[in-house]
């Protein structure tokens, strides 16, 4: 269907809807029956059976099923076909798989889940009332109203454009925001970038309103049609996700040169050379992490999905990382640091303060009202107000006089407006009278509006506006700014013409001044605490605000952001400031006032400049450019744009400032948690090496075999590593300093560690088989070569000590401090790998299997109180730490 071809009453008719109503619930369900969700078209998935063989695309995996092949070959060969441990070996491998498979689909769901909670929604006109739904719900005929930063979230015909402008480079290659209008009827043959009448799923509102009707969803877009993806299947890999995948590789690498030198050396010493080979390839396959990113992705989307029951929803996850070294967080104060529920308290003419009910009040309210683009819905039941907090405040002041700004519009109709913007600083409206005539009203900051009145309103009449009266009014809007009231300037204008395309400059020049509205948004309770927190932690706390600079101050100081030898700074004055002096004296200030989203930006690279991790607040247009230059941009979910949220990195569902600080808390709880798995994983697989490389220097028989190994692999890395990952957030992490960028995950002692930790548990393991192969093996059968109690005793302790030993990985405080069971995740695994690893023991069949035996109450003694000793060392550790910490 040409859309642009038809006029708006046309579509309206070929889509059976009402501009006024909207379609109905049912209608709705029919349609979306018919045309299906408003998604385009996800690239298609492997099957699970593709998924499935995919895990074992890894060359040491392949060489080990080659291996366990050409072992049973060779044994059926020699007229001894072996079957067990081929078929074991195999078996092992498809649950180390089916594992992976499992890791793998549980991150996909995670992220999945995200993408769901950071999904675009839309307002749409349904049953008469306008309602927020979720974009992928839009059928064709929805009602949808288009507002300034936000996304157009499918093809639409306009029914009205009121100054709109939209950005749809991205389709059209158009490099500017494209004027559109509601009322022209196009050619057929016109062009795509020239269907002025119609606005394309993807692109975004830069300037303007409009009311538009929906007429292609889905695959039947434009975007559609060109297969542009919008949400990519694939997400990236984060920079600790890319860091540990190369030290993997390295340690990978450095892995396999030992086990080729244990094969050499195996050979050497005249063991069976498919045995030594079965063991370094077995050994390479348990000691290389190749899972180390997947685990990453899965403990970063478990926490991700914990930050966003908190009102934090991760758009990107190299956030997580960047949160956790933040050092200035950069915040609106409105709704962020405040309860963003405005209330008009005070009214101010040229003569001082004003009661609400009186003539002036009446007619100031009055024209705020109008200069509005809050909306009023009254029904029979109930009366509500929905929009931006500063506008919904003026309509419910008025409605409170008894004024409705739904009556009111009937003697003044609409018929123009210039939106506000942050550079003006005000907005303007052009009405339409009862009798003819015509008014712009025009609303904004004091200090924007002051200058470009020329008379002012008093009791009826005009008077000119002269340097003294500016000066009283700047004192009366000073007096209320101290207050910490929010003000607003409201003035008008008779205009001798409808001035439908009237300029700016035309319209916000030569008005008549009425007078100051005062508004209070109080702190919010949790706020305070939040700033202190920072504080503790490390982080300078900085507001941002449009506001008047004594308003902004008075609110910081009273939230502790602005401190005895720190300053407030205006926009003004930060614009006669060069780059090279702001950076010099950013640290001095804590308050940045009446500032211009361009300021912002400045403000985030003068901070960047002297090495600090900037975390950025925005909910508008304007904001996106400091969202994007932030480390980590956080917008707005109730107040902010769709452009806001699509630049930033972080969505605060409740834009609450405490959230922020949460989300840096629980930024850091991954980061610990991760650094805590990858030293659990590291040091027990050097742990493994050490047991076997050990062994063979010292000539002794082959401590484990093949099947041994990977058992252990299967049962120490998995489950723990991941229950690691949900460790609770250690109570004192605030008090610790943020995470420097510049040091490396293993800095700060933590490779030292691993190798300790690693000899350790190695060193155990060979113990627990000197012990079993000299106290019972030789004892019982003199001349014996296999070690069968020594290998046995050498395989429990190795497995069981890398359990214990991941309960030391949960803290740098004593397990008498956390509290032994305080992650249950833990216990489950640790109960769950335990029974695995015994039952592998005492079970006949499966020992037999294992090349194994059962152990006496003596030897279970022995290897219980070896595979327990990780845990006293370390514990003995962190005492002697605390002791010379308190010194």
């Amino acid at each position: 269907m040409n859309w642009h071809n038809l006029t708006a009453e046309e579509t309206l008719k070929e889509l059976s809807v009402s501009s006024k109503l909207g379609l109905s619930d049912g209608e709705v369900k029919k349609r979306q029956q018919t045309y299906g969700k408003n998604i385009l078209t996800a690239k298609k998935r492997k099957s699970l059976i593709l998924r499935f063989f995919a895990q074992f695309a890894d060359f040491m995996i392949l060489i080990l099923i080659f291996a366990a092949f050409l072992s049973f070959l060779v044994s059926y060969l020699e007229g001894e076909p072996d079957f067990v441990d081929p078929i074991i070996i195999l078996i092992i491998i498809c649950m180390n798989a089916t594992i992976g498979l499992m890791q793998e689909a549980r991150a996909e769901r995670a992220l999945e889940a995200l993408k769901k909670m950071s999904a675009p929604t839309a307002h749409a006109l349904r049953d008469g009332k306008i309602s927020v739904i979720n974009s992928s719900e839009l059928v064709p005929g929805d009602i949808i109203l288009l507002e300034t930063g936000g996304f157009i979230p499918a093809d639409a015909r306009l029914i009205e454009s009121h100054n709109l402008k939209v950005e749809e480079a991205s389709l059209t290659g158009e490099s500017h925001s494209v004027e559109k209008a509601a009322e022209v009827r196009l050619k057929e043959d016109t062009t795509l970038g020239d269907r002025i009448n119609l606005v394309l799923a993807t692109s975004t509102v830069t300037y303007g309103r409009g009311l538009a009707v929906v007429t292609e969803t889905g695959m039947n877009t434009q975007v559609g049609h060109i297969a542009t993806m919008i949400m990519e299947d694939d997400t990236p890999m984060t920079p600790l996700q890319k860091r540990l995948a190369k030290t993997g590789k390295v340690l990978g690498i450095s892995a396999l040169i030992i086990c080729v030198f244990i094969f050499v050396m195996g050979l050497l010493k005249q063991m069976p050379i498919f045995d030594m080979f079965m063991t370094s390839v077995s050994l390479a396959v348990a000691a290389i992490p190749e899972g180390l990113p997947a685990i990453v992705t899965i403990m970063l989307s478990l926490g991700v999905q914990r930050m966003a029951k908190k009102n934090a929803v991760i758009r990107k996850l190299p956030a997580v990382e960047t949160l956790g070294s933040a050092t200035v967080i950069c915040s609106d104060k409105t709704g962020t640091l405040t309860q963003n529920k405005m209330t008009v308290t005070d009214i101010c003419s040229l003569n001082g303060g004003e009661k609400m009910n009186s003539e002036f009040g009446s007619f100031l309210l009055s024209h705020a009202a109008l200069c509005n683009d809050a909306i009023l819905q009254i029904d029979k039941k109930s009366t509500s107000i929905s929009g931006e907090p500063t506008e919904s405040a003026l309509v419910q002041a008025a409605l409170n006089q008894g004024l409705n700004k739904l009556e009111l519009e009937k003697s003044y109709q609409r018929i123009n407006e210039i939106p506000f913007d942050s550079g003006r600083k005000l907005m303007t409206t052009v009405h339409k009278t009862a009798d003819q005539t015509y008014r712009s009203i025009t609303k904004g900051a004091f200090d924007f509006m002051i200058n470009r009145c020329t008379q002012f309103y008093n009791k009826g009449q005009l008077y000119p506006m002269t340097s003294r009266e500016k000066s009283r009014l700047n004192q009366l809007n000073n007096a209320m700014t101290e207050k910490a009231l929010r003000v607003i300037a409201v003035a008008y204008k008779n205009l001798p013409y409808s001035s439908s395309r009237a300029t700016p400059e035309e319209l916000e020049n030569n008005l008549i001044f009425i007078g100051l509205i005062g508004m209070i948004d109080p702190p919010r309770e949790e706020v305070k605490e939040a700033v202190a927190t920072c504080r503790q932690a490390g982080i300078r706390p900085v507001m941002i605000t449009g506001d008047h600079v004594l308003t902004a101050a008075a609110i910081a100081k009273e939230l502790g952001i602005l401190r005895n030898d720190e300053h407030a700074i205006t926009g003004e004055m930060l614009s006669k400031m060069s780059n090279e002096e702001l950076c010099e004296n950013i640290k001095e200030y804590s308050v940045f006032a009446r500032v211009s989203p361009e300021h912002k930006v400045r403000i985030v690279k003068a901070l960047q400049s002297q090495g600090e991790v900037v975390a950025m607040t925005g909910d508008g247009v304007n904001d996106a450019p400091a969202l994007n230059a932030a480390d980590i941009g956080c917008s707005m979910g109730i107040t902010g744009t769709d452009v806001a949220k699509n630049a930033s990195d972080m969505i605060l569902t409740d834009d609450n400032f405490a959230t922020i600080v949460s989300a840096v808390k629980e930024g850091r709880g991954i980061y610990d948690n991760i650094k805590k798995a990858v030293h659990f994983l590291l040091s027990s697989n050097i742990g493994e090496i050490l047991t076997i490389f050990v062994a063979i220097l010292l000539g002794l028989p082959t401590p484990l075999v093949a099947v041994q190994l990977l058992w252990v692999n299967l049962v120490t890395d998995s489950l723990p590593a991941i229950a690691l990952g949900v460790e609770p957030v250690e109570k004192d992490i605030m008090k610790k300093a943020p995470i420097s960028p510049k040091k490396g995950m293993f800095a700060d002692g933590l490779a030292i560690r691993i190798i300790i930790e690693g000899c350790m548990i190695g060193s155990l393991a060979l113990l627990a088989f000197i012990i079993g192969y000299h106290q019972f093996d030789i004892p019982a059968s003199p001349g014996t070569n296999t070690p069968w109690v020594g290998r046995t005793m050498c395989f429990a302790v190795l497995s069981l000590s890398q359990l214990f030993h991941s309960f030391n990985m949960r803290s740098e405080h004593s397990l008498s401090e956390i509290g032994v069971f305080s992650n249950k995740n833990l216990v489950l695994s640790f109960i769950i790998c335990t029974f695995l690893q015994v039952s592998v023991i005492t079970f006949a069949p499966l020992a037999s299997i294992f090349q194994i035996v059962p152990l006496t109450g003596k030897q279970w003694a022995i290897t219980l109180l070896l595979a327990f000793t990780p845990i006293a060392l370390v514990e003995l550790q962190k005492k002697l730490n605390i002791i010379s910490h308190k010194k």
